[in-house]
């Protein structure tokens, strides 16, 4: 957990630990929410293939005209240049103005920017890009920059989706 170019990054906030600790999933620097952090490796890797089917919710701000012919698209799939992507949910969750959106869409994979380049190619632009979930856990009301340990209830939950067993 660094980054290349010495920006603030997760490993900041727990260089004293340690033990190794493991990102479930990344965001990138334009993108903020949800992150799931483990000193489980097996727990990690589960939590971000594919083939787990973990969701993954984010609540997208978007300028451009979103109708329901876009949000069919992104259900349906769409091509991108390494392969079909495609949104399992789409939920048109606000309309600022004819122009600007609030749009929440879920997802089970978690390739390089996925939902910025499924959303672009539709021809509109993300202007604010929030994971607010990851499996069964919710980010709720935590403030930016804050983290907290999972209770015992959210552990069995993750396991019980990841088919981990206890």
């Amino acid at each position: 957990m660094s980054d290349p170019e010495g920006r603030d990054n997760l490993g900041d906030y727990f260089k004293d630990r340690k033990d190794r600790l493991y990102h479930v999933g990344r965001l990138d620097k334009d993108s903020e929410g949800l992150i799931l952090l483990t000193n489980d490796g097996e727990f990690a890797h589960r939590a971000t293939h594919p083939s787990y089917g973990l969701e993954k919710h984010y609540l997208v701000e978007i300028e451009g005209e979103f109708n329901k012919q876009l949000s069919d698209q992104l259900l349906q799939g769409v091509r991108l240049e390494d392969g079909l992507a495609r949104a399992i949910k789409v939920v048109h969750a606000r309309a600022v103005s004819r122009n600007h959106h609030w749009v929440e869409i879920t997802i089970h994979e978690g390739r390089y920017h996925i939902i910025r380049r499924l959303i672009e190619s539709l021809g509109l632009k993300v202007l604010r890009l929030i994971r607010t979930e990851f499996g069964p856990i919710g980010i709720g009301d935590m403030k930016p920059g804050r983290h907290r340990i999972l209770n015992s209830a959210e552990l069995l939950n993750l396991f019980k989706v990841l088919s981990i067993k206890q």
